[in-house]
């Protein structure tokens, strides 16, 4: 009797890791297909969106490795469901991380869907560093082992059902042996960049993009003490803990000490700034976090004892969660952290274990203004 291979969809990005997944999916023996998702229809170019490079990239892959690929548009989910949410955040002064959406709506849910019913996946597969184990029918999201390239912060809400159905070829590798392989393969992406910032634009454009959904609205920005030093161009364009491109460099203060953002204030349109990236003002001794997702259920109970993570890449600091109110959790840290950001993610650790996350509330400051 013939034993069928398991079908595995791939979600091909036209970069050197998906491309390195296929090579090592097809050596494990699937039957792989990639799957190309166009994300963003407008200004289809070098400066904001590359994804007919990209596409060129993933068919050229595809037709080296002897894979079929898929191709689908998924343009209007990514706008209702990532970028809306995206813009109605930064309008209310907040910092959301579009890449945590667009992996739960977009990557683990339409690409999820879409590869089960109309291509009919066993498997969906990303490129993304981090690892599956299963133990008693439950599936664990873990840690990748490149620490530098670990992606799990990303990954905290994907549900535990569509868990069990994925695979991340990369996660027990590192960038340079990915890289080598690709050299090796000849594969034409092997010296591709990485793709940085949010999903479909570049850092460095990215207060231009912005200008074309949030109006700017300047107002003053502000010492502790209360004086005037200057004006921002909108509070949407500042994050807490920003230095750069305020444009009140010695201005007032003392002399050769940077200048950073500490608040926003929504209601007077002000943007509040001290000195020293190590001043009180932005410094937090936790949390409140709220939309909550846990990958397999926890119980916390007065004090559940883990470690988190408040942006991408920065080492772990170990915390106390506790109930706060209904939907939300206290978090308290060891030591205090740096410039804390409303609307950004915090993700909870033990050890390798990715447990979960949600969103920064607000944060529990040293100091009140």
């Amino acid at each position: 009797m013939l034993k069928f291979k398991k079908k595995v969809v791939l979600a091909m990005s036209g970069g050197v890791d998906s491309s390195v997944s296929a090579w090592i999916l097809k050596n494990k023996n699937y039957h792989v297909e990639g799957l190309f998702m166009k994300n963003w229809e407008e200004n289809d170019n070098n400066t904001y969106c590359s994804s007919k490079k990209d596409l060129e990239d993933a068919e050229c892959v595809c037709d080296q490795l002897g894979i079929h690929l898929n191709k689908v548009n998924f343009s209007f989910e990514y706008w209702e469901y990532v970028f809306k949410k995206f813009l109605k955040e930064y309008k209310l002064g907040k910092t959301p991380n579009p890449d945590v959406l667009c992996n739960k709506e977009i990557k683990f849910k339409a690409f999820y869907e879409f590869a089960i019913n109309n291509l009919g996946a066993d498997f969906i597969a990303t490129g993304h560093y981090v690892r599956r184990k299963d133990f008693k029918k439950l599936s664990f999201l873990l840690r990748g082992v490149d620490f530098k390239k670990d992606q799990s912060y990303f990954l905290y809400t994907i549900n535990k059902h569509i868990l069990k159905k994925c695979l991340f070829p990369l996660g027990k590798m590192t960038k340079d042996v990915v890289r080598k392989i690709a050299k090796r393969l000849n594969l034409v992406v092997f010296n591709k960049k990485d793709s940085t910032g949010i999903c479909f634009i570049n850092p460095k454009n990215f207060n231009n993009f912005l200008n074309t959904y949030i109006p700017q609205k300047k107002g003053n920005i502000i010492t502790t003490s209360g004086k005037i030093i200057g004006l921002h161009k909108g509070l949407a364009y500042y994050t807490l803990g920003q230095r750069k491109g305020l444009g009140i460099g010695g201005m007032d203060g003392v002399k050769n000490i940077p200048w950073y953002v500490i608040e926003k204030d929504i209601i007077c349109n002000s943007l509040i700034v001290a000195q020293g990236v190590n001043n009180h003002y932005l410094m937090s001794i936790g949390l409140i976090a709220y939309r909550l997702h846990w990958i397999n259920e926890i119980e916390i109970n007065d004090c559940y004892l883990c470690s988190v993570k408040v942006r991408y890449c920065q080492k772990d600091v170990e915390c106390k969660i506790s109930i706060y109110k209904e939907k939300m959790v206290k978090v308290l840290f060891k030591y205090p952290i740096s410039s804390i950001t409303p609307g950004q993610s915090v993700v909870f650790y033990l050890s390798e274990l990715c447990l979960g996350g949600g969103i920064i509330k607000s944060r529990l400051p040293i100091l009140t203004l």
